[in-house]
């Protein structure tokens, strides 16, 4: 038997999916919550296999609920079910340690699914959770210099290189406007504050010519 909490403070959503759990023959209801806190006490208590935690509460967040869990029984199971998949909610709930993460939209049988897989070291992440993690994974693996257009790459060499604003003016054949809006916004970019500051970047990444 998986021994499963359900911590909800819905109470008509809590009852709703301990009703269908119960019916599952591998699954028991060991405890339920309305409350982070009370839902922590209860799962520290009876030592669940899994437990299903919503992730906003009038008494705090699941993801609060979640670290005091990880912290007491770091073998237990927390699989997220919320309504919610924004950046805010997703990625602090899977840093305090929430194993699976599913929406409530999801079907009963997707639940029961999810409880099982994650007894046996299975996540499950929703599709659209999954996809926003894609994305900011490719975002955070970019670096600031991807940003740059191929004018303000040129430019960046050429401040790299240590040369003035006139003098890549006359490289590059642009107007000394032009330089400095792309100075300008090179530095925005990098995250720097100076020339030197953005040359330093060049050098350290490998942007410079031979």
């Amino acid at each position: 038997m998986i021994r499963v909490v359900v911590i909800d403070d819905h109470d008509v959503v809590r009852k709703g999916v301990i009703s269908y759990l119960m019916t599952e023959p591998d699954l028991e209801i060991v405890g339920e919550a309305s409350s982070g806190n009370e839902g922590a006490k209860v799962v520290i208590e009876q030592k669940p296999d899994v437990v299903l935690m919503d992730l906003i509460m009038e008494d705090g967040t699941g993801i609060e609920a979640t670290k005091k869990i990880m912290d007491a029984i770091p073998t237990t199971k927390v699989i997220i079910l919320t309504s919610y998949y924004d950046d805010e909610q997703v990625f602090p709930a899977l840093e305090a340690g929430a194993f699976s993460y599913i929406l409530k939209t999801s079907s009963a049988d997707t639940i029961a699914t999810a409880i099982k897989k994650a007894f046996n070291g299975e996540n499950v992440i929703e599709s659209k959770v999954a996809s926003k993690m894609m994305t900011s994974f490719r975002t955070t693996q970019r670096k600031p210099h991807d940003q740059l257009t191929d004018r303000e790459l040129e430019v960046l060499l050429c401040i790299g290189e240590g040369l003035t604003n006139q003098e890549i003016s006359e490289q590059l054949y642009i107007g000394i406007k032009t330089v400095k809006t792309h100075v300008s916004n090179i530095l925005s970019k990098l995250h720097v504050n100076d020339r030197t500051q953005a040359a330093v970047y060049a050098h350290k990444n490998g942007l410079i010519r031979k």
